[in-house]
């Protein structure tokens, strides 16, 4: 069955890259489908790497049977902590050193409300549906505290702040982390004892306890693993936009959940992969690009893509007898 959907997934990717191609304009110039060019390819893949990077913890969260609902208020907590420790932090260091310390520092912070998030649902019992959305008010908040509520803008050139843009901005950097995570993420998912003891616990919670499994340390795991890729993918956003505002990242939460559904992977747990979730996150950026190449209103976009989302959900169930 989980092959099934996986075939399902990509044929779907298919058919949504056959539609763009059929309905891209072409250039005026020479008859080219934009679509198809490199420059039009690789901008779809650094659109989606945000997405995606979110996407891909989400798919070992919601494998366990929970739910993250505040790596959109995470992400702008990351991209608004670097911004001001690139901008107004001056350590007297070089600036890889610098550089460094404010990337890893900020996605750390963002593992640590991560690790917390884990705690509360695995020592109190809590539903992740509450104990995250709890954290998506407050940490929305605390990104507004940290910053008087204000964007961070980061410069241009080569001061610490310019530097850190440039490269955090690059489509082979951005790129490349997405690829590399999404391999990193399919072994272990795939390939470790931890990835086998998640798909173990969101297939059956019971079983999972009475076999001994170490429920609490496996959930807390994870939600720190969601919490470390929402902290990367809000330096990238932070560098990639040039400025790090409290209020970026909204409902980002809800489009990786949308991505992990599309891939096939299932709400209720213990089914799912992070090559269908990589697929998921392609058809979301693929569908926007279209609709952004043929200037079709933002409004009309989120409905059509309400639509698909269901109508992708709907096929992957199957067919069903009453």
């Amino acid at each position: 069955m989980e092959h099934l959907k996986k075939l399902q997934s990509v044929a779907g990717l298919i058919l949504i890259i056959a539609m763009a191609i059929l309905l891209s304009p072409e250039d005026r110039r020479d008859g080219t489908i934009i679509f198809l060019t490199q420059e039009n390819i690789t901008d779809i893949f650094r659109q989606v790497s945000e997405i995606g990077i979110l996407a891909l913890a989400m798919t070992i969260v919601i494998l366990v049977a929970g739910i993250d609902l505040c790596v959109g208020s995470m992400l702008a907590l990351a991209a608004s902590t670097v911004a001001l420790l690139i901008t107004t932090w001056d350590p007297g260091m070089a600036p890889p050193v610098h550089i460094g310390i404010a990337v890893l520092g900020s996605i750390l912070f963002c593992g640590f409300w991560g690790a917390v998030n884990g705690l509360v649902i695995a020592k109190f019992h809590m539903q992740p549906f509450i104990v995250t959305l709890a954290a998506m008010i407050g940490l929305r908040g605390l990104a507004r505290w940290l910053t008087d509520n204000r964007n961070i803008d980061i410069g241009f050139g080569q001061d610490h702040s310019g530097i850190f843009a440039d490269l955090f901005s690059q489509k082979i950097v951005v790129i490349g982390l997405f690829v590399l995570l999404a391999i990193f993420f399919h072994i272990l998912l795939k390939r470790t004892v931890f990835g086998r003891y998640a798909t173990a616990l969101g297939g059956n919670t019971q079983a999972a306890r009475v076999a001994g499994l170490p429920i609490a340390r496996i959930q807390v795991a994870v939600y720190t693993l969601s919490g470390l890729m929402a902290g990367l993918a809000g330096v990238i956003h932070c560098a990639q936009n040039h400025q790090g505002s409290p209020n970026d990242g909204v409902a980002y939460e809800l489009e990786a959940i949308a991505a992990v559904v599309i891939g096939g992977t299932s709400l209720m747990g213990g089914k799912g992969s992070i090559v269908g979730t990589v697929v998921g996150t392609l058809i979301m950026g693929v569908l926007t690009n279209l609709f952004r190449l043929r200037g079709v209103d933002t409004n009309v976009e989120m409905m059509a893509k309400a639509v698909i989302i269901i109508a992708a959900v709907r096929l992957q169930q199957g067919r069903k007898t009453f």
